[in-house]
């Protein structure tokens, strides 16, 4: 799983146009993903996670099933395919036995893309407390090391991006689009709160010199959002921050504000107010009403209007970029393509229709279902890293409502990671009442 996670951030940092780097993440997640299989099966693990790999197993079969072929008769009667089949009448060739996906190659690119994440999921639910721990520790490493490889960036004049498609003049550290380091930052932020405020439990010096660690890091990353200036991440670091402040006096034992808290709130006040002395004018800059139209929204009426002409069954995983072209108004036309929905939940609808919505809405009743008996748990080791999985998820989870962060592989692994902790949150009562009494 070290491994995995290490090539992630390090190859998997863009969603499209670098077909060889995503592919060495995937072949990295092949074993783990044996042998985190075969033990699930031996251990009868999969007994106790019923629910999330039920999810996961949906979430394998839709392109599976959209690259079963069709017979002629099945294939011309799904919504959608009109237009395609009066092309190929007209130009005298009788449709064949085709798969339900307009795109089977990108809708096969996407299930390998799975691998990945997939083999995150598994190997984390097998996983010990302590390894769950020392990858998250490894994560928080991965965003102080995108964290300076992105001022660099700034400092060094269009060098040291990684990524050939990236625009440069930003702070994108290790990825390819400037919203998705943003996303990182923003899922880091709880883990970094708890970890540090965990340790006061021990009412040691060493408690409080952590406490500190963590407050400057979350400093660091504030700053480093408004730098980013990605507009979700700026509107969605408060509620993060907020939460991870409430995740953090609950792994304190719920005790009074000390000098270590305020020192806390001291930090993160001057990493706000460093941005609003430095950062504040270009960040506005990106929420000016009378700067040029941003295309996601005006394009949304037509992506949805695109769903609803593809339902039940969807356009096929991946599909999106060849069939927005092809309803895409002529007055929509520019110098720019929209090669995503920029909305990943009215993408799922545009591309699987109503099996993926429904994956969705399973997701979501589970995520709730695992964080309210999360934030109800008593502080112990095991509880606070869910609270922290539990923001660091609804974080992805609502940017994803304006953007594409889980098609790059870094954050699907990272949400498979914090869905397989936050999963722990199901442990059965006898479990439970162990970690009440476990040492802190």
């Amino acid at each position: 799983m070290v491994v995995l996670l290490v090539f992630s951030f390090a190859f998997g940092g863009a969603s499209r146009m670098h077909v060889l780097r995503l592919a060495v993440v995937e072949l990295a997640a092949l074993p783990l993903l044996a042998i985190a299989g075969i033990h699930l099966q031996k251990w009868g693990k999969w007994r106790e996670h019923k629910l999330i790999l039920g999810i996961l197993a949906g979430l394998i079969a839709v392109p599976l099933i959209q690259l079963i072929p069709l017979p002629p008769a099945l294939w011309t009667s799904l919504p959608g395919r009109e237009q395609l089949t009066l092309a190929l009448t007209l130009s005298g060739i009788q449709p064949g036995w085709s798969p339900l996906s307009m795109t089977p190659d990108h809708t096969w690119q996407f299930f390998l893309a799975l691998i990945p994440p997939v083999a995150m999921l598994v190997g984390a639910l097998l996983a010990t407390h302590d390894l769950r721990r020392h990858l998250i520790y490894l994560a928080l490493g991965a965003a102080l090391v995108s964290i300076l490889l992105g001022v660099l960036q700034i400092a060094g004049g269009g060098h040291f991006y990684l990524w050939p498609a990236t625009r440069g003049g930003g702070m994108d550290g290790l990825f390819a689009n400037r919203n998705h380091h943003a996303t990182l930052l923003l899922a880091v932020m709880p883990f970094a709160a708890v970890l540090a405020a965990s340790q006061l439990r021990r009412n040691s010096s060493q408690g409080q010199m952590t406490l500190w660690l963590g407050a400057l890091f979350l400093g660091l990353v504030i700053i480093a959002i408004g730098v980013v200036r990605s507009r979700a991440g700026v509107i969605l670091v408060g509620p993060s921050l907020v939460l991870s402040v409430l995740a953090a006096w609950i792994a304190s034992g719920r005790r009074r504000p000390g000098t270590a808290f305020f020192g806390l709130a001291a930090i993160v006040g001057v990493a706000i107010a460093t941005v609003g002395i430095f950062a504040l004018a270009p960040i506005m800059d990106r929420f000016d009403p009378d700067s040029p139209a941003e295309g996601r929204f005006e394009n949304w009426p037509y992506v949805a209007e695109a769903a609803q002409s593809y339902l039940p069954v969807g356009s096929g995983l991946g599909s999106f970029d060849p069939v927005f072209r092809s309803i895409e108004p002529l007055d929509r036309l520019g110098p720019t393509y929209f090669n995503q929905a920029h909305n990943d939940y009215l993408e799922i609808w545009l591309e699987t229709g109503w099996i993926g919505m429904a994956l969705v809405v399973v997701f979501l009743a589970w995520w709730w279902r695992r964080s309210w008996a999360c934030w109800r748990a008593p502080p112990s080791r095991t509880s606070d890293l869910q609270r922290a999985a539990s923001v660091a998820l609804l974080m992805i989870l609502i940017h994803s409502a304006v953007d594409y962060p889980l098609r790059t592989e870094t954050i699907a692994v990272l949400f498979a990671l914090f869905a397989a902790i936050l999963e722990g949150a199901a442990a059965p009562p006898e479990i439970r009442s162990r970690r009440r009494s476990e040492p802190t």
